[in-house]
């Protein structure tokens, strides 16, 4: 009878799948991820400038057409000679109203900060208080829904009869605006916070006020800034209303006044001017939101 086959210590190594080479980061892998990358956002930025192409092109041809009076409808020229205008000195005439269109737009830039800084202030706390005591939550609840339904204009005659018409009026409709979006939000990721960390917490021996501002409000964070990015966009939609009041410097002051005007061009100006600056600023607030909680989306 023939001695059974053996196998030999040097003959497993040939038969065991072989460990793929790690990647550095900095080879030719990297450097096609890279590049694919680029690609990518070459292809979808290509995208968006033949979409904004497009639409360029339909509205100079709406105006081409004569679909409407020039007086209502401008061409996309006539919208970019008073983008200019309202932003340079010329016949020395400074800008609109004495101030160029970047300081009307810093001037409600500067509101819409301030205003929402004192809603996070008030709504982060609001919100933590709803989500977490019952008894406050019957009472301050309604309160809050009840200010989220309102629209701006409804009250500002109100702030102006109680603060006159400098800023202040301004200020508090800019807060009472983006205040409700940051309540709700955080009451509403307070009571979503899982039941297994606030009870291991609380057997580690948290009390309630540990337990709140160590497990509560980080497990909440993420829908807290997702919060304060609804009410800083609440607070921008809003900033028109805010400065129908002597709102000159003020980007809804100037497209208030050329409206009375019936200067379209330099509204439709001033409404590009504050949807490309939402988009910045939005951008921003992303930015802030990956930094503070850079574990969202992460399993």
């Amino acid at each position: 009878m023939s001695a059974p086959a053996t196998t030999t210590a040097a003959s497993v190594p040939d038969r065991l799948p072989q460990p793929a080479p790690e990647s550095s980061g900095t080879g030719a892998g990297a450097g096609s991820s890279r590049r694919d990358r680029l690609r990518e956002a070459v292809r979808w930025g290509g995208l968006r400038l033949v979409a904004l192409a497009v639409l360029l092109g339909a509205w100079q041809a709406v105006v081409s057409a004569e679909v409407w009076p020039r007086v209502l409808v401008p061409s996309p020229g006539d919208v970019w000679r008073q983008f200019v205008l309202a932003s340079t000195v010329h016949d020395g005439v400074r800008g609109y109203g004495g101030h160029l269109l970047i300081e009307h737009l810093g001037v409600s830039l500067g509101r819409i900060g301030t205003g929402s800084a004192y809603a996070v202030l008030a709504g982060v706390p609001l919100g933590l208080l709803i989500g977490t005591v019952r008894p406050l939550a019957v009472v301050l609840e309604p309160a809050v829904t009840f200010l989220r339904t309102l629209p701006p204009l409804a009250y500002l005659s109100l702030l102006v009869i109680w603060f006159g018409i400098d800023e202040a009026p301004k200020i508090w409709l800019l807060v009472i605006a983006a205040l409700p979006p940051i309540a709700a939000a955080t009451a509403a990721a307070v009571r979503t916070v899982p039941g297994q960390l606030v009870e291991a917490a609380r057997a580690l021996g948290s009390g309630p006020t540990a337990l709140l501002l160590s497990v509560r409000l980080p497990s909440a964070l993420p829908e807290i800034l997702t919060g304060v990015r609804i009410a800083v966009g609440v607070a921008y939609t809003s900033v028109v209303a805010a400065e129908t009041i002597n709102g000159v410097p003020g980007i809804g002051g100037m497209i208030r006044d050329a409206q009375r005007y019936n200067q379209t061009a330099l509204v439709i100006a001033g409404i590009l001017a504050i949807g490309l600056s939402g988009i910045v600023l939005d951008a921003l607030l992303r930015l802030v939101e990956r930094i503070a909680v850079p574990w969202r989306g992460r399993a």
